[in-house]
């Protein structure tokens, strides 16, 4: 079963997590982000290298997932970090809010038609992660899922158990789960909402409700530091990523994805002797053509 490797960025598994010392920017240094961009390149196109033995191989899945405020970058990171993954062997799904169908399912139920199986990478831009994070923030969303119980401590603590114990009956499965949440300071998330306002060609992004979830930014913090604790785990960890500047945090997310195939027997498929002249034999017949 897979397991984290150290990383400065890894949410321990203590429990003891603060986001209040989480950083949103980069630790200092000289680089540029020209620098970032070209070692993503880098870390881009040795991930594309890495689905392709994942494909041969069959042996493991990989859930990516990804939560943040709005505007820390998600879509972008996805679009960047995964540039050079063959799409046959990736696939996004993006929740936003559920239907009634989903609803009327146990909060699990919507995601697991999207989990990747052995060979492929999924992403899931939000995830059930929701549905202890927006749903906490804005209880009287769960009025829609006809539940018995009322919110309470009792009750989160349920279903980051649920979370918990899916995740780790996935990584018994054979899949590597990795999720990243994009920090965000709050400056950063005003500027990058202006630019959604101001800029014709972004305008498209801004709704007027996340200046609505923006008023609830403590609310929010909160949540995110009591799921992040009882959530990350060595099997299923969570890495606070700072995510004021995009071209680094995206580089460390590629990295991070990276190390973890590293960790995987991915090499390719070694053939039998029997096999081996089997394909002497193909390649015989094709050449007498």
């Amino acid at each position: 079963m897979f397991k984290a490797a150290p990383h400065r960025f890894l949410v321990p598994h203590h429990g003891k997590f603060r986001l209040a010392n989480a950083a949103t920017k980069p630790p200092k240094s000289r680089k540029t982000s020209a620098h970032w961009e070209q070692q993503l390149e880098v870390e881009s196109m040795e991930l594309g290298d890495w689905q392709h033995r994942l494909y041969s191989r069959g042996s493991h899945a990989v859930l990516i997932v990804f939560q943040a405020l709005d505007a820390a970058g998600k879509d972008s990171t996805i679009r960047h970090v995964f540039a050079h993954v063959n799409p046959c062997g990736l696939h996004v799904a993006s929740f936003k809010q559920p239907s009634a169908l989903e609803v009327s399912h146990d909060f699990l139920w919507r995601t697991t038609p999207h989990l990747p199986a052995r060979g492929h990478v999924t992403i899931f831009n939000r995830s059930y992660y929701e549905e202890v994070l927006v749903v906490r923030v804005h209880p009287q969303f769960l009025a829609a899922q006809q539940l018995d119980d009322t919110p309470s401590r009792a009750f989160w603590a349920a279903r980051f158990r649920a979370i918990a114990e899916h995740e780790r009956h996935l990584a018994h499965q054979g899949t590597v789960i990795l999720k990243f949440w994009l920090n965000v300071s709050k400056q950063e998330q005003r500027k990058r909402l202006l630019e959604r306002i101001d800029e014709p060609d972004k305008r498209w992004k801004f709704r007027v409700g996340d200046i609505d979830e923006r008023a609830r930014w403590e609310d929010y913090l909160r949540a995110y530091e009591e799921c992040l604790n009882a959530t990350s785990r060595p099997w299923a960890p969570w890495y606070a990523i700072p995510a004021d500047d995009k071209d680094f945090m995206r580089w460390q997310v590629a990295k991070i994805v990276n190390t973890a195939f590293e960790g995987l027997n991915l090499d390719f498929p070694k053939l039998s002797q029997d096999e081996i002249a089997k394909l002497a034999q193909a390649r015989a017949r094709l050449m007498a053509e």
